[in-house]
C-alpha cells in the first residue's frame, strides 16, 4: 500500500492517529453537508416553503431503499480494515472484486424499486397535498442517482478500511463544486425548482463515483479494482453478508422508524416541515465531527483486532467516544448560541425561522450523548460485534424515540416533538456504556492484560522499568 496515503492505526499515539484519520473525513462531511445544504439554501431563497417541505420529506424514502446496501457497504469497510490489519492481501483483493460486483447486483433493482414504490412511502408519510407533486418529482429523479451514490459510498468505505481517509475529501470536493454550480444554474437561473436541485445532485453523485474509481485504480493498483461486474467470490460474498447484513437491517429498521417520525412531522403542516428541514441542516453542521470520529473508531478497532493488538483496542474503546462527545458538546453549544443568524441564511419566512430555532434549542445541546453512543457502536462494529448494537438501536428507536414523540405530540405540544431525540440519545448512550460490562468486553480486557504481561507492560499500557514498550 502507499504508506504516504494510509494511516496505520496499530501503532503510535491513539488520538493523534484518530484525529489525523478523522480530519479529512470531517472536512469531507462538511462538504457533504454543504452538498445537501445547497439544495435547501437555493430552494429556500429562490422557491417557496412548499418546495422546501417537498425536499425535506423526500429524503426518508431514499433512505429506506438504500439503507440495507449502505449497511452492507459498512460491512465491506470493516472487513477491509481487518484484512489490512492482518496483512492478508489476497483476501483483500478478493473482497474488493466481490464488492464491485455486488454493487451492480443491488443498485439497478433499487433504482427501479425506488422510482415506482417511493411515492407509496410518501403517501404513508402523509406528505401534504400542496407538496405532493414536487416531492414525487424530486424523489424519482434522485433515484436515478442510486448507482453513483452507492458506488461512491462503497469506494470510500474501501479506502477508509485500508487507512486512507483523505481520498473521500477529494471525491466530495469534486461533487460539491459540481452540485453548487448546477444548483445555481438549474434552480436559480433556469427556474427548474426541485427537479433542478435533484438533477444537480445526481450528476454530482456520478462525478464523485467516477473520480473515486480513477483514484483507486491509480493509487492502489494492488487492489485490482474492477469497474465492471465480474464473478463474485462465494465465500467472500458470504462474509460481506454475514457482517454487513445485520448493519443493513439495523439501518432498515431505523429508516422505517424515520418514516414514522417524518409522518408525525408532516402532520404539523408545511411550515413545520420546512422548519425541521432547515433546522436539521444546521444541526448537521454542528454535529459534523460525529461521523468522522465514528469512522475512525471502526477502522481503529478493525485494524487492531486484525493485528491482535488488544492493549490498544481496550484503550481506544474508551478514549475515542469520549473525545467525540466533548468535541460535539462544544460545537453544539456554540451553534445553539448563534442559531438565529445561521438560520436566517436559509429562509426569510419568519414562521419557519421561529420554529426552526425551537428545534435547535431543544435538540442541539444534548447531541453529545449521540456522539458518545455512535462512537461506541462504531467501535464495536469494527470488531465484527453487530448484534448488541443492533438490539440497542432497535430499542432506542422503537421503544423510546417514536413512542415519546407520539406522546409529546398527543398530550403536550406537537411543536416540541423533536424532544424525543435527546431523550432517545441519552437512553442509547447509557445502554452502549453498559457494553463495557459484558463478557465480550471483559474478554478483550483479559487479552489486553495477558498481552501486557507478555511484553512486560503494566495493564494500563505503561512500561515496567527496563522493558521496551511495544507499539
Amino acid at each position: 500500500m502507499h504508506s504516504q496515503k494510509k494511516i496505520d492505526m496499530t501503532r503510535g499515539p491513539i488520538m493523534k492517529l484518530v484525529v489525523l484519520f478523522a480530519l479529512p473525513i470531517c472536512i469531507g462531511n462538511i462538504l457533504q453537508q454543504l452538498y445537501s445544504t445547497v439544495d435547501t439554501l437555493v430552494i429556500g431563497n429562490f422557491c417557496n416553503s412548499v418546495s422546501l417541505a417537498a425536499v425535506g420529506t423526500s429524503a426518508q424514502p431514499v433512505e429506506v431503499f438504500l439503507c440495507i446496501f449502505l449497511g452492507i457497504g459498512m460491512g465491506v469497510s470493516i472487513l477491509v480494515s481487518q484484512y489490512t490489519g492482518s496483512g492478508d492481501s489476497e483476501s483483500l483483493k478478493r473482497l474488493v472484486a466481490t464488492s464491485s460486483s455486488f454493487l451492480y447486483m443491488c443498485a439497478i433493482p433499487l433504482t427501479l424499486a425506488g422510482f415506482f414504490l417511493g411515492p407509496l412511502i410518501l403517501k404513508f408519510m402523509q406528505a401534504p397535498e400542496d407538496a405532493w407533486d414536487l416531492a414525487v418529482s424530486y424523489l424519482r429523479i434522485i433515484f436515478f442517482g442510486t448507482l453513483g451514490n452507492m458506488g461512491y459510498n462503497m469506494n470510500a468505505g474501501i479506502l477508509r478500511g485500508v487507512g486512507d481517509s483523505r481520498a473521500s475529501l477529494l471525491f466530495l470536493l469534486v461533487s460539491c463544486v459540481i452540485n453548487i454550480v448546477l444548483d445555481i444554474l438549474f434552480v436559480a437561473a433556469l427556474g427548474m425548482d426541485v427537479a433542478g436541485a435533484a438533477l444537480a445532485t445526481i450528476l454530482a453523485m456520478y462525478s464523485s463515483w467516477a473520480f473515486s474509481i480513477f483514484y483507486i485504480k491509480k493509487k492502489y493498483p494492488e487492489l485490482e479494482y474492477k469497474v465492471l461486474p465480474g464473478r463474485a467470490d462465494r465465500d467472500m460474498l458470504g462474509s460481506i453478508i454475514r457482517v454487513g447484513l445485520p448493519l443493513g437491517l439495523n439501518n432498515s429498521i431505523y429508516s422505517i422508524g424515520h418514516v414514522l417520525m417524518q409522518s408525525l412531522i408532516n402532520a404539523q403542516g408545511s411550515t413545520f416541515m420546512a422548519a425541521c428541514s432547515v433546522a436539521t441542516k444546521v444541526t448537521g453542521i454542528a454535529n459534523i465531527a460525529i461521523n468522522s470520529f465514528s469512522s475512525a473508531a471502526t477502522t481503529f478497532s478493525g485494524q487492531n483486532l486484525g493485528s491482535k493488538n488488544y492493549i490498544r483496542l481496550k484503550k481506544g474503546g474508551i478514549t475515542i467516544p469520549v473525545f467525540s462527545g466533548l468535541f460535539t458538546l462544544t460545537a453544539g453549544l456554540l451553534v445553539t448560541a448563534l442559531c438565529r443568524p445561521i438560520l436566517g441564511i436559509f429562509t426569510r419566512d419568519q414562521a419557519v425561522l421561529d420554529q426552526a430555532a425551537i428545534y435547535i434549542r431543544v435538540v442541539l445541546p444534548f447531541t453529545w450523548t449521540f456522539a458518545v453512543f455512535n462512537g461506541i457502536i462504531s467501535f464495536i462494529n469494527g470488531m465484527g460485534e453487530v448484534k448488541y448494537p443492533t438490539i440497542i438501536n432497535i430499542l432506542m428507536l422503537w421503544v423510546v424515540r417514536i413512542p415519546s414523540a407520539y406522546l409529546i405530540g398527543r398530550y403536550i405540544d406537537g411543536r416540541y416533538i423533536m424532544a424525543c431525540f435527546p431523550i432517545s440519545f441519552t437512553f442509547g448512550m447509557v445502554c452502549m456504556l453498559a457494553y463495557f460490562l459484558t463478557e465480550k468486553w471483559k474478554r478483550i480486557r483479559r487479552l489486553a492484560d495477558e498481552e501486557a504481561a507478555r511484553s512486560g507492560m503494566c495493564p494500563s499500557g505503561t512500561e515496567n522499568q527496563g522493558v521496551r514498550k511495544i507499539s
